[in-house]
């Protein structure tokens, strides 16, 4: 796939896309909207820019964000929401074209982590009913079904003092501070970089944004440890391991992201299979860098196979990783890298060190 999102301005769009069609149709205005043309060519005058995901010349993904619209949301059901500085996401669409490809989950997670550092509390958007698979995505990932506005749209609200925990996708881009255990996770560098695509970019916005995300947050490593410690829900740093001959390796390997297990899967145990090829095949999904061949050999040959999901939750950016020589000088590592058991305080001063702010990814 060669698309990518990128930033552009609403006037260098072609709303006469077909992709739109559907847009115009379920907002053609009222006494109470304006009809999405309409809107379209106020931000296109407006010099406003979206999130658009194009490929082959056709717009396939289109996402508007409104940060810090403090108004009221109207109800017809419910009491009126009293007017906030949140987060609304004006608009979120996925071609029906990119289907199973979870353009639509890394989407979500591009709007979720600038709602993560606009420090807001509440983050919303209005979707008809009819959009299944939206609804399906929005309440994955945390969002509540608060009450249908004037327009017979449902409002989905997500709000970081209620999250739960329990659940990483729902709590997604935020972390329990009742975190014990964090470990670390070393993947060779050429798998890495396709795993964690976002991880070798400058931490701006814009560079964020200019990638391809359709592999989606989740990710599967597959591995033959005999022994290993990490457990669903915990933290986990990603460990870039530089394999190549040029330079130094304490400088070169670096974590450059972190993530929570959602899975933990042993497949096979003293050569003995725990699961079917073909059911390690549907746990693996499209989640992994593998192909079927290399899944096969790996399932045929390997005496020890085990399976990790994780949840790509956030990364550090070029300049800012975090290498293996300050990670030493900071006794941190101490050990094999699988093996290491980091405490809360040394997650939160590795982040630091990624110049992540830490006090706003670990909440209550």
């Amino acid at each position: 796939m060669g698309g990518k999102f990128e930033r552009k301005r609403f006037a260098n769009i072609d709303i006469n896309d077909p992709f739109f069609d559907s847009l115009k149709a379920d907002y053609p205005g009222s006494p109470v909207t304006k009809s999405f043309a309409q809107w379209f060519h106020e931000k296109a005058a407006e010099g406003k820019e979206a999130l658009v995901f194009e490929e082959n010349g056709r717009v396939g993904a289109f996402i508007n964000l409104k940060i810090g619209e403090n108004e009221s949301i109207k109800l017809k059901d419910k009491d009126d929401l009293r007017p906030l500085p949140r987060v609304k996401i004006t608009t979120i669409k996925i071609d029906d074209r990119y289907k199973k490809q979870r353009i639509g989950e890394g989407a979500l997670g591009l709007t979720l982590w600038e709602w993560r550092d606009s420090k807001l509390d509440e983050i919303y958007l209005t979707v008809f009913a009819k959009h299944v698979e939206l609804v399906n995505l929005l309440e994955k990932y945390g969002f509540v079904c608060v009450g249908t506005n004037l327009n017979n749209e449902k409002v989905y609200l997500k709000s970081r003092k209620r999250l739960d925990f329990k659940d990483p996708c729902k709590a997604f881009p935020f972390i329990s501070n009742n975190i014990q255990t964090v470990r670390i996770l070393p993947i060779d560098m050429g798998y890495h970089d396709t795993m964690f695509a976002y991880s070798e970019l400058a931490n701006t916005l814009q560079e964020k944004v200019n990638i391809s995300v359709a592999n989606g947050l989740k990710k599967v490593y597959i591995g033959n440890p005999t022994n290993l410690p990490f457990r669903e829900g915990e933290p986990v740093l990603i460990y870039r391991k530089y394999t190549g001959n040029v330079g130094s390796h304490g400088f070169k390997s670096v974590i450059t992201s972190y993530c929570i297990i959602t899975k933990v899967v042993k497949i096979r145990k003293n050569n003995k299979p725990i699961y079917r090829f073909d059911q390690f095949i549907r746990l693996v999904g499209n989640k992994s860098v593998f192909s079927l061949d290399e899944l096969r050999k790996k399932y045929e040959e390997l005496s020890n196979l085990t399976l990790i999901e994780l949840l790509y939750y956030g990364y550090f950016g070029a300049g800012n990783n975090v290498n293996w020589i300050w990670l030493k000088n900071n006794n941190i590592w101490t050990g094999y890298p699988m093996s290491l058991a980091l405490t809360a305080g040394q997650f939160r001063k590795i982040l630091q060190e990624g110049k992540i702010n830490a006090d706003n990814v670990i909440i209550n």
